[in-house]
């Protein structure tokens, strides 16, 4: 965890979670050409509302202690129920809620039988719906509804619910009814039609509602949403972050790009940060790390290339990855730190990376900073060439110290080839952070480019990275081209996540390769790259093919069934040459 003392902003107190439960009532619309469509339940919450005034949403709301005894009695007497107390706990008070707002409620006798519309009509909403279940010796039916996610309203917000999302088919002969006084309204629509008319603001929805929504958007029919929930493990748990983007306030929950680097500068969910790219001035990520990104944007630089500057004006500052050799880059990295660079490190010798360093060098008055990394390997293309001051070695730590107040700043040395020969990582050891280079990219995963990158190195290097975020409790990761990427260490999408996400997905592409080597076993680079790569932009494929062929390298140092066509022998052997399709 970063120290506090590092934080931007200051520590803001959130408000407790409710401990609730929301009930997704589906149903099955059958339309004239014989499809169907999947349709959801929701209904308009109060103007006089404490949250979420006048928004339309699933029903639902606070667990009581009533419920908890509902669902103590239930598990008694079904010890084999799927549920445990919590669980069970929230699909009472949905139920219990959705009868009080709406009427819907499920409710079985003795023998398990569900009672129709008929019999529940003998039940007064306005009375203690627990109480009369009893006298009638009826349960709710606690087995029905499936689990379908999990929200924890966002860090900022001064009433805050832990609530997860339960989803239940309407039968036939159920027809809600709004109270008239906490709940209006209600209406049953596809998810997509609800999605336009908010889009067109013809339907006030919630972030949360908004984003279930758009998960449901693919599925056609209500029984086709309980297959998709039946093992009852949450599609997502979120506790979702803003931030601004173009001078409007945003939410990202934990797998969206932004939402790592939200977690890092504003770990409380103060709205506070800025996403927007620049390349005039650095951004601040803690008071010891900051981001200035050279304005080289473009298919293989995304934003362009992040310089990272780490230290403080009392300590002295080392910079990471200078960049291209732009002037004006070159000026602002200079204006950030006062001149005064202690270190130049370059984690590998591309040329979005390493051409500044020595430029940069040559800016600073106060002293000369050596130029650390690794020499560019004999497979490095021409423009990658590289010779440091000083080369690194691995584990090698880089410590500035504020003689004053004794406050370090450590950056280790980690050795991390596969994308490129020489190419490393650091980690700041004080913050549980680490720079990742080009290894670990936000929005897209790197290329690796034959002969000078290797699958192979690649996938170890993975799992050496991981293995130092299990060791170390490391929470972000600051790549060289996005945002920063991360969570709570242990929290959905943090470092180790994110990295069995990314190895699954190199897996999971060779082994798609593999089976289009098999199916074309005399094609070549240029013809498999179009299939194997069908389901990315074919702008991409140019950048596609240098990933495959390191694929292929590995899967024929693995031992292939087949041998490869002579084409791509040849082709494979002439991977130093740019690989045109």
């Amino acid at each position: 965890m970063s120290r506090p003392i590092h934080h931007l902003y200051a520590p803001h107190l959130n408000a407790q979670a409710t401990r609730a439960a929301t009930l997704i009532w589906a149903r099955t619309h059958h339309n004239p050409d014989q499809s169907t469509r999947l349709e959801v339940l929701l209904t308009k919450r109060s103007e006089e509302a404490s949250f979420a005034p006048g928004a339309y949403v699933f029903p639902g709301g606070k667990i009581d202690p009533a419920d908890e005894s509902h669902a103590a009695a239930y598990l008694a007497l079904h010890p084999n129920c799927k549920w445990t107390c919590v669980q069970a706990s929230q699909i009472c008070a949905a139920l219990r809620e959705s009868f009080e707002e709406l009427g819907l409620v499920l409710v079985q006798d003795e023998s398990g039988s569900r009672m129709p519309s008929a019999q529940i009509e003998k039940l007064f909403r306005h009375e203690d719906l627990y109480a009369q279940l009893s006298n009638l010796k009826w349960t709710l039916c606690i087995e029905s509804p499936h689990l379908l996610c999990h929200w924890i309203t966002d860090r900022d917000w001064p009433i805050r619910f832990d609530v997860p999302f339960f989803v239940v088919a309407c039968p036939d002969d159920l027809h809600p009814s709004s109270d008239e006084k906490e709940q209006f309204d209600p209406l049953w629509m596809s998810p997509a039609e609800a999605l336009k008319k908010n889009q067109a603001d013809q339907l006030h929805l919630v972030y949360p509602t908004i984003k279930t929504l758009e998960r449901l958007q693919s599925l056609e029919s209500a029984q086709a949403l309980l297959d998709a929930t039946k093992h009852n493990e949450p599609w997502f748990s979120s506790c979702a972050r803003a931030g601004f983007l173009g001078g409007k306030k945003h939410r990202y929950m934990e797998h969206e790009g932004a939402f790592g680097e939200l977690a890092l500068v504003c770990p409380e969910g103060q709205v506070q940060h800025h996403l927007d790219w620049q390349s005039e001035r650095a951004v601040a990520l803690l008071k010891n790390v900051a981001r200035l990104t050279a304005p080289n944007p473009g298919l293989m630089t995304g934003p362009g290339t992040n310089t990272y500057i780490v230290g403080t004006p009392e300590s002295g500052f080392i910079v990471i990855d200078p960049g291209p050799a732009l002037a004006e880059h070159l000026e602002r990295i200079c204006h950030a730190t006062g001149g005064d660079i202690r270190h130049i490190i370059c984690t590998h010798s591309h040329a979005d990376h390493s051409p500044g360093a020595k430029p940069l060098q040559a800016m600073c008055k106060k002293a000369c900073p050596l130029i650390w990394g690794l020499p560019s390997a004999p497979t490095a293309r021409a423009n990658s060439v590289f010779v440091p001051d000083q080369a690194c070695t691995d584990g090698h730590a880089f410590v500035l110290q504020d003689e004053r107040s004794g406050i370090a700043h450590t950056l280790r040395v980690v050795f991390t080839p596969g994308h490129a020969a020489n190419h490393i990582c650091l980690v700041l050891e004080e913050e549980g952070l680490f720079f990742s280079g080009d290894h670990i990219l936000n929005g897209s995963t790197t290329v690796v480019d034959p002969p000078d990158g290797n699958m192979n190195a690649y996938l170890a290097s993975l799992e050496r990275l991981r293995a130092l975020c299990v060791s170390e409790h490391i929470e972000f990761i600051l790549p060289a081209h996005g945002h920063v990427l991360g969570n709570a260490f242990g929290a959905p999408f943090d470092p180790v996540h994110l990295i069995d996400n990314l190895r699954a997905h190199r897996l999971k592409r060779e082994a798609k390769i593999k089976d289009v080597l098999r199916l074309d076993p005399k094609g070549d680079l240029s013809t498999w790259v179009k299939r194997a790569y069908d389901d990315v932009p074919e702008r991409v494929w140019p950048a596609a093919l240098r990933s495959l062929s390191a694929h292929v390298e590995r899967l024929v140092e693995m031992g292939l069934e087949f041998e490869l066509s002579l084409k791509a022998q040849e082709q494979l052997k002439h991977t130093s040459k740019v690989l045109e399709l």
